[in-house]
């Protein structure tokens, strides 16, 4: 099968492993070129990876022979590099989140239907083996029907170690926005649609000191909640309870767990690709550990992106979707907005639960 030629726009710190993946591990990608603001990081990107073309975005965008545009920029452009490369005729994945507000994903999703594109977006962790194989063993039957859920991202926020942190408290920011992608699209993609979301959000500190280098001692105005709660209720009747923060110094909860009629499932860290998994059925007397039974148990960022490549080239609708970030978008936007109103938030959104993929697949393939 020919290799769908990819560009690049954003050659920041995310953009490593990207290219690590799509010009080295999967079999259907070729980067064809890569775009940033600083020549010296575009520079080193394509030499590091031999990436033959170093362009401007506006000539990758004009370029008929790239088909994918990966949008790495920060969230701010998120929304208008993707609307740019649709209305030419790109087909799109972006970085987490597909937008900042939830009627750009809106346009965004509309605009790759009117025009027969395909648009898909981070993250993708839920196609790593640790996921896959719990959402293998709730197909199976395991643990019975899924009832329940509980999701936890505790920290006490980036000034202690980002070298530039501001971000994370600015609008776009937060932990329901830096890390809620990872949580509520592992659960989507266990549990299925949400349906509506009850949220509580406030903020312990009105500024920040950063601690890191090179900005040691500077303040940060805080704009934005930095601990977000709430209940979920899936389209399938579970329901579930997810606490983001950056107000917690320390905490033993854990990443996941999935409660059913028939057990206890324990999923892995959702920003990452591998395990461990911990299964206790109805009436065990402990944890056990269960091996992974998938493919890609390391860091395979850019497999949704290549996985949109084999739909571009084969059909079918992308595991990563747009309908799938966008729906996550309107998710994370409804922790605030209920708590702002202080009444449930209905979704408006929907999407479909992501197909699984098959076990004993070879590394670099997806089908």
């Amino acid at each position: 099968m020919q290799k769908v030629k990819i560009g690049i726009i954003g050659c920041g710190n995310i953009s490593g492993i990207y290219l690590e993946n799509l010009t080295r591990t999967f079999d259907n990608t070729e980067v064809f070129a890569v775009s940033d603001i600083s020549e010296e990081r575009m520079k080193t990107a394509a030499e590091t990876y031999g990436v033959p073309n170093q362009w401007t975005a506006e000539q990758i965008l004009s370029s008929e022979e790239i088909e994918i545009v990966l949008n790495l920029t920060t969230p701010g452009d998120h929304f208008r590099i993707c609307k740019l490369a649709l209305e030419h005729g790109k087909h799109v994945y972006v970085e987490k989140p597909l937008s900042l507000l939830p009627e750009q994903g809106r346009q965004l999703v509309e605009l790759a239907r009117e025009k027969g594109l395909l648009l898909g977006g981070a993250p993708d962790t839920f196609l790593g083996a640790g996921l896959q194989t719990c959402r293998k063993l709730i197909d199976d039957g395991y643990i019975g029907d899924p009832v329940a859920a509980t999701a936890f991202m505790m920290s006490h926020g980036h000034e202690s170690w980002h070298p530039n942190p501001a971000f994370y408290y600015q609008a776009g920011g937060g932990p329901m926005f830096d890390m809620g992608p990872y949580y509520i699209t592992a659960l989507v993609s266990l549990l299925g649609p949400v349906q509506m979301v009850a949220g509580m959000t406030g903020k312990a500190l009105q500024q920040r000191t950063i601690t890191s280098q090179p900005l040691f001692g500077e303040k940060i105005d805080v704009q934005v909640p930095t601990h977000a709660a709430g209940t979920l209720r899936f389209c399938s009747g579970a329901i579930g309870t997810m606490i983001t923060s950056f107000d917690v110094w320390s905490s033993t909860l854990p990443h996941i767990e999935i409660y059913g009629t028939q057990g206890t499932l324990l999923v892995p860290d959702p920003n990452n690709f591998g395990g461990p998994i911990l299964l206790r059925p109805a009436g065990g007397s402990e944890f056990k550990e269960i091996p992974l039974l998938h493919q890609y148990a390391e860091n395979t960022r850019g497999i949704g992106v290549a996985d949109l490549a084999h739909c571009v080239r084969s059909g079918g609708t992308p595991r990563a979707g747009g309908e799938l970030t966008n729906h996550v978008l309107e998710i994370m936007h409804a922790f605030h907005s209920s708590s702002d109103s202080g009444a449930y938030a209905e979704l408006t959104t929907t999407c479909e639960q992501p197909r699984p993929l098959k076990t004993g697949l070879i590394k670099g393939y997806l089908e």
